[in-house]
């Protein structure tokens, strides 16, 4: 079962919620008051809810999942430029978990959907009991990056003349890749669409270099340090967060412990989904369960 739930962000911007798996049913002998935890699953730039299929399947055999397209990506609506702001994407999330009443909840995210949660996490702690930061650092990146993206944007043999050439690009031919990776092409040729002239993105690069802007020149330690809930920071061992940087972070949170996956790049949970539900699910089941 995959279910859409359309919810309102902030400005009025229009957001698609997913649900891939039946909620579970309550328990006839338990207080019929009582609801299972909510989790809500965060992509990062340029992904979309359906890279959490697999988590948010397995997750919700005991609690109700969502995974949520943010603003400008997936089947969520793409405002202009001037409105992906860090703000904007927190208020979208905040706005998701009341309106699809999940809070108190564990807020899991990827890249820029774990900064999102941990900046939500340290401005409402009243809708967040747990917090999992997957591959996403809390350092600037330096104005060097942003030049980096622009170019790799730019390389792009767009349009695709089919899926099988999107998955050989992002898979095999991109520059950025030191070896084979197939669900690196996977990953991407989730966020392509069908167009007259071939595949494209679902999403327009200069938004994505727009919601980036803030953690290419912006520092994010001192709302991390805020967070207050039980944090799980996990990095793959060949992904863009090194370890001594997640070990600081760590150190920086009031509550915080740490994960590593093996042979897992960026895309941790996609990389290695097996892997990837050994590292959290300790952890969820303990948040979960209190």
């Amino acid at each position: 079962m995959v279910r859409r739930i359309d919810v309102t962000g902030a400005t009025g911007v229009r957001l698609a919620a997913w649900e891939f798996g039946d909620p579970p049913k309550p328990d006839p002998h338990s207080d019929p008051h009582h609801r299972s935890p909510g989790v809500l699953l965060l992509h990062g730039l340029m992904g979309r809810a359906s890279h959490w299929a697999s988590t948010a399947r397995w997750l919700s055999a005991r609690h109700r999942a969502v995974a949520l397209d943010q603003r400008g990506h997936g089947q969520s609506e793409k405002p202009p430029q001037a409105f992906y702001t860090r703000e904007a994407y927190v208020e979208d999330a905040e706005a998701a978990l009341e309106q699809l009443d999940l809070a108190p909840a564990v807020l899991i995210g990827h890249a820029m959907g774990a900064l999102t949660a941990w900046q939500l996490a340290a401005k409402r702690p009243d809708l967040v009991r747990g917090l999992i930061i997957c591959d996403m650092r809390a350092s600037a990146l330096g104005a060097a990056s942003q030049r980096e993206w622009e170019d790799w944007f730019k390389s792009w043999p767009t349009p695709f003349a089919t899926l099988a050439d999107v998955r050989k690009w992002f898979g095999e031919d991109d520059p950025w890749v030191e070896r084979p990776n197939p669900a690196r092409g996977a990953f991407y040729a989730e966020v392509m669409h069908e167009c007259p002239d071939g595949w494209r993105p679902v999403f327009e690069p200069a938004q994505m270099l727009k919601s980036r802007e803030t953690w290419v020149y912006d520092a994010h330690w001192e709302e991390l340090a805020q967070v207050q809930c039980p944090t799980l920071v996990v990095r793959g061992l060949d992904g863009e967060l090194g370890r001594a940087e997640a070990q600081e972070m760590v150190r920086v949170l009031p509550h915080g412990e740490y994960a590593e996956v093996a042979d897992a790049g960026h895309l941790v949970h996609y990389d290695q989904p097996e892997s990837w539900r050994t590292a959290i699910e300790p952890f969820l089941d303990g948040v979960l369960t209190r």
